[in-house]
């Protein structure tokens, strides 16, 4: 117990996700979805234009050798999906997907999307407890949506969030 006041907490840094950081996203989604991406699939995903990403490394390592989580997400027209996030087991619970979500929330902002969208399974309890944090809602489910690996069906919550454009000042007033 005394360890948690005693051990460092390791720091991450966030950085924009590039073609070298295909193979290291594509391993930490092969760790967490039943059917992981390939880096083929993130490669093609980062080479369209209304597509973004970050991933998160340990501070100190290089962000090819060191990644421990990624985030993307698609814009168009006023609204953004997010079509994949995910940490590495063995820095779950740290916080470092709220980090990933936030700084893919500023981006979906500056690309001046004002409503986002996500679906996760309804069994993953600690995603849903992440983005209900950060302000999603549920607005509707998919019924055996995804398949679990002893084939049970469940669903998917798809969820939206709803941003706030920035005031812009009136003509006149600071």
């Amino acid at each position: 117990m005394l360890e948690k006041f005693f051990s460092r907490k390791v720091d991450y840094e966030i950085i924009p996700m590039e073609v070298a950081h295909c193979r290291a996203a594509s391993a930490i989604h092969g760790e967490r979805f039943l059917r992981g991406w390939s880096d083929g699939e993130f490669h093609d995903l980062l080479g369209q234009d209304t597509v973004g990403g970050f991933v998160a490394f340990h501070s100190g390592l290089s962000p090819r050798d060191g990644v421990t989580g990624f985030v993307l997400s698609r814009t168009a027209a006023g609204e953004a999906e997010i079509l994949s996030i995910g940490v590495t087991p063995r820095v779950a619970r740290q916080g470092l997907g709220w980090r990933l979500m936030r700084a893919a929330l500023a981006d979906i902002v500056a690309r001046d999307a004002t409503t986002v969208f996500l679906e996760v399974d309804e069994t993953n309890t600690a995603a849903r407890a992440l983005y209900a944090k950060l302000g999603f809602a549920k607005v509707a489910e998919r019924p055996a949506y995804y398949a679990g690996p002893d084939g049970k069906k469940t669903a998917a919550h798809v969820m939206r969030l709803d941003l706030t454009a920035p005031r812009k000042p009136r003509s006149g007033k600071p």
